[in-house]
Formats: structure tokens, sequence, C-alpha cells
């Protein structure tokens, strides 16, 4: 009996589990399925299909504005069955809330309607040097000092952390490398006082420099200031903003997003190709053009959905043979399909498009630059770099003639697929 007992407690024990798991995968296919943002443009109707047992109210204060399946609803507060397929359209521009509810009854999730204007881009595709300098001298890590009498000393550990920055020292504010290893070869071995930024919040660290046995100081901190390296330009808008990568600036050491204080782009040119393969991404080698001549715009964001800024001047960009199209319109996370689309880069001399297969589409944006998984199609770009490389991130996606993302990511066992971010996720950062 008591063995019979124990295996009823084990059998309901697993069944409890099993309640709890369906439960969770249910909760996450609904969480996975709804992004927290939906943009739509005015007088554009937009098809929705969530297939879920939801229902959504749109609350708005302009009644008549938004449209349902093509009837206007005279009410503040508008209901949709999200089990069912439904079109949206609005009048006006604005920002609406929309309250979900599982089954009609229960709270699950508040999300964003933006009304937006229609708006076109041009996608670019070139590649361009980007050098940038950080805001404040960014702390990669700590090392060692032996120090003139043999022994060996930490002076920042527990003081500062990789990824700080460091804004001042005495008071004095530090912009370059060289300006903090100077005021610490002058403080002639007397503790330092260091201003530092950490996760946006600014504190006070006091550190003892150490006398080494060339007479020198150090408080053994490893440090950058700036960073440079190739992409792909993504698109220019029609008032001269650019956007570019489709992922932020990380250091290399830290793995951290930079925080930028300024930067700039440059024409770039394309000397080599580092084809890649299972387990070796590859790499686009360039040359950056860093002169007045070829500086091409200045970068104020450095964001996880990529690199932004201004042109210097649309005729100059010209001159670089950097516009090599028309604009097009700018396709939304709803409108972007598993099938054909296009991706524009330049590989050897020109800008040119190679035929991509998009084979997934996650709109929740649970990773703004995860949005589409996406393979290359197109031969000769598979016999020129094997598929996806370093500095093709950028790479402008086009479907149905619409821009609708840019390359991020390339997996790292199969270079021929990555990651691509919606192109809506880009213009959000434009100011």
């Amino acid at each position: 009996m008591r063995i019979r007992k124990k295996y009823r407690k084990v059998l309901i024990y697993v069944l409890l589990l099993n309640i709890l798991v369906l439960l969770f995968l249910v909760y996450y296919k609904f969480v996975s399925s709804i992004p927290d943002e939906i943009k739509i443009m005015v007088d554009t109707e937009e098809n929705f299909d969530f297939n879920i047992p939801m229902e959504a109210n749109i609350e708005t204060e302009e009644v008549g504005a938004i449209s349902v399946n093509d009837l206007k609803v005279p009410s503040n507060q508008i209901k949709i069955n999200l089990n069912e397929p439904f079109r949206l359209t609005s009048s006006r521009k604005g920002k609406y809330s929309v309250n979900l509810k599982l089954f009609g009854l229960i709270n699950f999730k508040n999300i964003s309607l933006d009304v937006i204007e229609a708006s076109e881009l041009i996608p670019c595709g070139n590649p361009i040097g980007i050098y940038v300098e950080t805001d404040g001298i960014l702390v990669l890590g700590s090392g060692r000092i032996t120090g003139e009498d043999g022994l060996n000393y930490e002076p920042i550990t527990n003081k500062l952390k990789s990824g700080d920055y460091i804004l001042a020292i005495n008071n004095t504010p530090v912009l370059r490398k060289k300006d903090l290893i100077n005021e610490i070869q002058n403080c002639n071995g007397k503790d330092i006082t260091l201003l530092i930024r950490r996760n946006e919040e600014k504190i006070t660290v006091r550190v003892t420099p150490v006398r080494t046995a060339s007479g020198s100081y150090k408080i053994g901190a490893w440090i950058r200031d700036n960073t440079q390296g190739i992409g792909t330009l993504t698109f220019i808008s029609p008032d001269g903003q650019f956007g570019a990568l489709g992922h932020g600036i990380t250091d290399i050491d830290t793995g951290l997003l930079m925080e930028v204080k300024a930067g700039t782009i440059y024409g770039a040119e394309i000397m080599s190709i580092i084809k890649g393969k299972e387990g070796e991404p590859g790499e686009l080698i360039g040359m950056i053009r860093q002169s007045d001549k070829y500086k091409l715009g200045s970068i104020t964001n450095n964001t996880y959905q990529g690199i932004f800024g201004k042109i210097i001047g649309l005729n100059e960009i010209n001159n670089n043979r950097i516009i090599s199209s028309e604009p097009l319109e700018m396709g939304l996370k709803q409108e972007v399909e598993r099938g054909k689309a296009t991706i524009r880069c330049t590989i050897e001399e020109n800008v040119e498009d190679y035929e991509i297969e998009i084979e997934s589409v996650d709109i929740s944006n649970s990773n703004h630059s995860k949005g589409m998984v996406i393979r290359i199609t197109d031969q000769r770009l598979l016999d020129l770099t094997g598929g996806i490389v370093q500095g093709m991130s950028g790479s402008p996606i086009i479907q149905n003639n619409k821009i609708i993302g840019a390359v991020t990511h390339v997996f790292i066992q199969d270079s021929t697929k990555g990651y691509g971010t919606f192109i809506e996720n880009m213009v959000n950062n434009l100011e």
C-alpha cells in the first residue's frame, strides 16, 4: 500500500509538472507572437493575423480615427478579436494604447500602436570606415604592476571595473588616454581621485599609483579612448540622416556597447576577402580613407540597432558614389514575408544586389537585432565570400521593392545564414 501511495504521489507531481510546462509553453508562444510595438502608416491598410485566443482594446480619444476591417468604429475603445485576421487603417498620425486580454478576460499585455507618415529611404550598401571616440576613457580591465621594490601591486582592484568610464582625475577633465597617463605621472606617487561613470551613475574613487623600476607611475588599468573598423552603410533619409551596421559598436574586450562622444564615417575600399566557413566567420578587409576629402558624415548615436548621424552633404555623397539608387518605401515588420528577397552590398568594386531567402520572421521584438533569419542563395556571393562575413553588417534587405531591414549577424557554424533587423527598429533611432 505504501508503495502504491508513493507511486500515486510521483504520478501527481509529474502531472502537475507537465501542466506547468504546458502553461509556460502556451505563455511563451503568446509572448513571442506579440510585439511590444506595432507601427502602421497613415491611410495605409495593414493586415494582421496573430491567431491567438485574445481580445485587444484600442483606446483613443480621437473617435473615428481608426478603422477595423474597413469599418470606422465610432467609439474611443475599439475591440478586436486576435483569433481571426483583421485589418487596421488610421486617418491620423498618433500613438495609441492597445490592451490585450487573454480569452477576453485576463489582462495580459499593453502594446503601443504608433501611426506614422509613409516614408522613403535611400538604400545604400556601400562600405564605410568607422571611427569613434568614447565618452570618457573606457576601462577594459586591470593588471598587476611590479613596483620598484620588486613586489606586485593591483591599485585599482575593487575600485575600477571593466566598462567604467574615467571622466576626470583630481577634478581635471580627461579626454584622451595620454592626458590621463600624463596626470598620473605628475602625481609623484600621491593618491589621485578619479571621477568615473558606471551604469550612468557618477562616483569618485581614490587610487594610489605605483612607482615602477623605470621611475614611472602606473595604476594598472587597461584603457581605450577610440576604436575604428569597417561596416556597411544601410540607408540615407531624405533629410540627410544615415543609419549603418544594424547593431551597435561594442568593445572587443568587454563586449559592452560603447558610449560614444563623437565619431565619423569615411569612404572605404574593400581590399581582400576572407571567406567564411564552418566555425570561422569570414571578413571583408578594407582600407579606410580617413581624410576630410572622404569624410561622409558625423556619428551622433551608437545604439543596439546601429550607428546613426548626419551626412555632411548630399552633393559630397553623390560625388563619392554612395547614392546608387532611388529612394524606396520603408516596409514595416508585419509586411515582411518568408521567401525571396535581396541584400545590397559591395564585395568587389560596385554595389550589387544578391538573392537571399528569408527563412523565419519574429515580429515580437524580443531581440531587436535578430528579427529575421536569412540565408544567402545567390551563387555569386557564395563563391566570393562563402555567405555572410564581417563587414557586411548593415547591408540593406529589400523585398517587394521596399527596404525592410539590414543584415546584423552571421551564424558561426553556417556562414550562409544569419540574422537581420527590421528597418523600423533602425529608423526609431533617427533624430
